[in-house]
């Protein structure tokens, strides 16, 4: 299909230095570690139902615990081997979750699941044999928000979709799991995209990636050059472009309303990463238990693209990319706009880890902050249209009421507000602090 250059949505954004290190380093696999750690909730939504005990022995790909709820998700063994302690532990949000630990053992696999390498294009299920597969194999949303992938494709009554976008973009700084995915397994993805197309019942696909990332664009370009139904938009690089209101605005003009979801636009969104998964479920049966984690950092000695089993220890990565450099200052999963710092580097790898930052210490600490200038540089970087720096003065106060009349729960926490502001201030995390406060009044 034709291509269109230089697309990217209208509101706010901003351009900070992309520093993908690694975006050339070829998708390793990690070797297995001695032992898993599997939280029962590496999604939004209900926690998993734990369904094994304390000395059971279970195979590769066997579930381990089951979705409650239509808002969960399944969560399966990443590994073969002895279960061990079920316990609560602490995850890269910072917050401690019942997990199960698995002492490994070889690698036995559930033989239902395909392991070979071949390419398998027919899809044979039908539309809700496809949602239920999924469902099954606990896909969840890949590029870090982790919404159980069966729920987007259960399109609410009185929605239609007329599109289905697929997020290449990767705006995030430093990380490049996407592009190598997409640079890899371009052929499973395409094969990926038809199965959710239909899935949702819809005639049209598009492909929007970043042309950053021009190796990629090219090899999709080549793939669907017959296709009339699936194409390829090139966008002009911006921040927070992988937001999937941002992405539907630069690909199809049109505006999510606040507080609305893109079925009320006629759109769903999926990241690449997903979709691949999304193809292994089905086509391979393949339940989620790996995903590609890239591990950066300007001190990095060998920054990595790695495939890793779900409940790797943080440590196993580090230590294959070349240690912790002497200079690191803060280690983040996620990347430097929307990840978090974590504290303990034997927290374990989940369904949303797309990376593993290392920032030095010259970088990693906190400007002093000085009062503001309103110079309304926040106002201009927002891609939702909000004023953070009221956000700000709100959340500090404690001001909930306000806080939500200004449309606080409209934002997406991409930090352009903070990466901006001349006077350093920790904008987003006071705009934090006021929706989690709104969130408890509205659960009381």
């Amino acid at each position: 299909m034709r291509l269109h250059k230089h697309k990217t949505f209208k509101t706010g954004g901003i351009h900070p230095h992309d520093n993908k290190l690694s975006s050339q380093v070829a998708i390793t696999p990690l070797p297995l570690p001695k032992m898993v750690t599997i939280p029962i909730i590496q999604h939004i939504g209900a926690p998993a139902k734990i369904v094994v005990n304390r000395g059971d022995m279970i195979k590769t790909g066997q579930i381990i615990a089951t979705h409650e709820g239509f808002v969960s998700s399944n969560i399966h063994a990443s590994v073969s081997g002895r279960v061990g302690v079920i316990e609560e532990v602490m995850d890269s949000t910072g917050f401690k979750h019942m997990a199960i630990n698995i002492r490994v053992k070889g690698d036995d696999w559930e033989e239902s699941i395909d392991r070979s390498d071949t390419l398998i294009e027919e899809i044979k299920l039908t539309p809700k044999e496809i949602v239920s597969r999924i469902m099954e194999a606990g896909v969840v949303g890949m590029g870090g928000a982790a919404f159980p992938s069966h729920v987007k494709l259960s399109v609410p009554e009185g929605k239609h979709v007329d599109h289905l976008l697929i997020n290449g973009v990767e705006c995030e700084p430093y990380l490049t799991a996407d592009h190598r995915v997409m640079l890899e397994k371009p052929k499973e993805i395409i094969v990926g995209i038809k199965i959710l197309m239909k899935a949702l019942g819809v005639q049209k696909a598009i492909i929007g990636i970043e042309d950053n990332k021009a190796d990629a664009i090219e090899i999709f370009q080549q793939l669907l050059k017959n296709e009339k139904h699936i194409g390829v938009e090139a966008l002009e690089v911006q921040y927070p472009q992988g937001g999937e209101k941002q992405l539907i605005q630069a690909l199809l003009n049109r505006e999510v309303p606040s507080g609305g979801l893109p079925a009320d636009v006629g759109v769903i969104v999926h990241n690449v990463g997903t979709t691949y998964a999304v193809y292994e479920a089905v086509q391979k049966n393949k339940p989620l238990i790996e995903r590609v984690v890239t591990v950066t950092g300007k001190s990095v000695k060998q920054p990595s693209n790695f495939l890793v089993r779900i409940g790797t220890p943080v440590i196993d990565l580090l230590i294959a990319a070349g240690g912790v450099p002497e200079d690191t200052g803060k280690i983040v999963s996620g990347g430097p706009m929307m990840g978090k710092a974590i504290a303990d580097l034997d927290v374990p790898v989940a369904k949303g880890t797309s990376g593993i930052l290392l920032i030095p210490k010259d970088e990693a600490s906190r400007s002093e902050v000085y009062n503001c200038v309103h110079c309304g540089k926040c106002i201009e970087a927002c891609p939702m249209g909000l004023e953070p720096y009221r956000l700000l003065i709100m959340s500090k106060k404690g001001n909930s009421k306000r806080a939500k009349e200004e449309h606080i729960l409209d934002c997406i926490e991409c930090g352009s507000c903070s990466f901006v502001c001349p006077s350093n201030r920790p904008i987003l995390d006071y705009i934090r602090l006021g929706k989690t406060q709104l969130k408890k009044q509205k659960s009381v």
